[in-house]
C-alpha cells in the first residue's frame, strides 16, 4: 500500500489558472480552489465555504482574500481564517508548490 500522506499532486498549469481568481480541482477525493491572488501569489483552499455549502473557487478574489459569492463571507487565502461575516469557522489551507510551471497540492491536513 503506498503511503499518500503529504504527497503532492500535480493539478494544473500555472498558465491555467486566471490573472487573479481561482480554479475548482479534485486532489485525491479533496475540493480544491487553487487561487492567484492579486500579487502573483497561488494558494491552495478547501473550496467549500464554511458558512454555506458553496464553491468559493466561483467567488472574487481581491489582494490575499477570497469571497464567498453567496453571502459574502471572506477568508484569508493564506490562513484560511474568515475575515468577514457571516462564516466564522476557517477553511482548511493547503500546501503549494510551483515546478516547471505545474502547480502542486497536498491535501494532507495537519492539525
Amino acid at each position: 500500500m503506498t503511503e499518500t500522506t503529504g504527497e503532492f499532486v500535480r493539478v494544473c498549469s500555472v498558465d491555467d489558472l486566471p490573472e487573479v481568481g481561482a480554479v475548482a480541482a479534485d486532489v485525491n477525493g479533496t475540493l480544491v480552489a487553487i487561487v492567484r491572488d492579486s500579487a502573483g501569489d497561488i494558494h491552495a483552499i478547501d473550496d467549500t465555504c464554511s458558512h454555506a455549502n458553496v464553491s468559493l473557487s466561483e467567488g472574487e478574489v481581491e489582494d490575499c482574500s477570497i469571497e464567498c459569492w453567496l453571502h459574502g463571507s471572506r477568508f484569508d487565502l493564506r490562513s484560511g481564517k474568515p475575515t468577514g461575516l457571516p462564516a466564522i469557522t476557517p477553511i482548511a489551507v493547503y500546501p503549494v508548490k510551483i515546478d516547471g510551471g505545474d502547480v502542486f497540492v497536498s491535501v494532507t491536513k495537519e492539525n
